[in-house]
């Protein structure tokens, strides 16, 4: 078993490309899931699979709106979103496989969960947030490092990503009755959601029930 190691010093570049490498590590078990599920299973409950790591000014802004020191050693431990990874599903249900599948990852432990599809935030949104920690490999030793992955259904990411859009990309005060019909569009989006996983379910039963594929 290689030996945990802990920098010294950190840098903002080799904080940046340690949370790539963390990213990179989570990917991989994701593209080994994503393939065994193609081949074993009729529904893959992956559709796509996103990732980025923050950039230093993103960084630095959410450690100053948290009112602490923003240097690379404070991101590091007071951050748990610089590397993220998003999984894309069809079906709530698939939601709830890909994180059993997560939990039995032997290397990957679940530091915290939220679960904000049976819990919507008040705006509306919806999303199953994880954080965990995931060894990399470097020449010195081994290193933990956390991730946070967030899964949600192709209509959750079309919300947040158009809801993401409009208040952070003109960066305004967006008015109370554009929020209200925000927050009404999630509520259609999680009406759809419920829906499209009955009609699932309809499918897959007259598929046992006739002997044909779901």
């Amino acid at each position: 078993m290689s030996e945990q190691v802990e920098e010294t010093e950190l840098t903002w570049e080799r904080l940046l490309l340690l949370n790539k490498y963390a990213v990179e590590e989570i990917y991989t078990k994701l593209k080994i899931l994503n393939e065994e599920f193609s081949h074993q299973q009729s529904n893959n409950p992956i559709e796509h699979i996103k990732t980025r790591v923050k950039n230093k000014e993103s960084i630095i802004r959410k450690l100053e709106s948290k009112g602490i020191d923003p240097t690379p050693e404070n991101a590091h431990r007071h951050l748990g979103d610089i590397a993220g990874v998003r999984l894309i599903s069809a079906f709530t249900s698939d939601i709830y496989t890909l994180f059993e599948a997560l939990k039995r990852q032997d290397d990957l432990d679940i530091i915290k969960v939220k679960d904000y599809i049976k819990h919507s935030k008040p705006n509306g949104y919806q999303s199953l947030h994880i954080l965990v920690e995931v060894p990399i490999f470097l020449a010195a030793g081994r290193r933990p490092m956390r991730v946070e992955i967030q899964i949600r259904t192709i209509a959750m990411d079309f919300w947040a990503s158009l809801e993401h859009k409009l208040y952070y990309k003109y960066d305004i005060n967006v008015p109370q009755h554009i929020g209200d019909e925000l927050k009404e569009c999630a509520s259609i989006i999680n009406d759809l959601d419920k829906r499209m996983l009955e009609i699932k379910s309809q499918i897959d039963h007259y598929g046992k029930v006739y002997g044909k594929r779901p």
